[in-house]
């Protein structure tokens, strides 16, 4: 009586979406969010507070009006990459001041990368299927607003110069402050 076998499993060479690791150059979507809605919007807050004050003839207005337009597109870039696709091209119409488009441009931004699956962007495609990976232009929309972000600082530099020092307060803490009388 003869037992029958059956046949080996046969390895296939395809990689399925699933069983793919996730992709270690590019940060997770939290940290992506944490970035964009705490140290950023924190940012983007310190330089336009001292555009408010700019009077319109300021030989600076035309550089800063600028750099504010390249800052809004790249945030409205990153926006448009989060949504992959799947429709809705934003709450309302964008003001057009552009100090007012900036914090317009951020909350898109902000909104629709909280909606991002975490998930779905962190994992690599499979070769087989020739796409890229969403997670990749999403990373280097961000990276462009923080590009963005830090030629706007060398302008406003110009016209606050205490703006380094509100920068960077969070950095420093002092954890028992200096006494006040002489040390001698």
């Amino acid at each position: 009586m003869s037992v029958i076998e059956a046949p080996p499993e046969k390895k296939t060479l395809l990689e399925s979406w699933a069983t793919n690791e996730r992709m270690r150059h590019v940060p997770p979507v939290a940290w992506l969010v944490q970035k964009l809605d705490g140290d950023l919007r924190r940012r983007i807050g310190l330089l336009l507070a001292p555009l408010s004050s700019l009077p319109p003839d300021d030989p600076h207005r035309p550089a800063v009006d600028a750099a504010l337009r390249v800052l809004s597109r790249a945030l409205e870039r990153t926006a448009e990459v989060a949504r992959q696709g799947r429709g809705g091209g934003g709450n309302g119409h964008a003001p057009q001041d552009p100090a007012s488009r900036v914090q317009w441009a951020l909350e898109q931004a902000v909104a629709t990368l909280r909606s991002v699956d975490g998930e779905l962007v962190g994992r690599r495609y499979p070769v087989q299927t020739f796409e890229r990976s969403k997670a990749e232009p999403l990373y280097g929309a961000l990276l462009t607003v923080i590009v963005s972000l830090d030629r706007l600082t060398t302008l406003v530099r110009d016209l606050d110069p205490r703006l380094d020092e509100r920068l960077y307060e969070p950095l420093v803490t002092l954890q028992q402050p200096f006494d006040a009388r002489p040390m001698a």
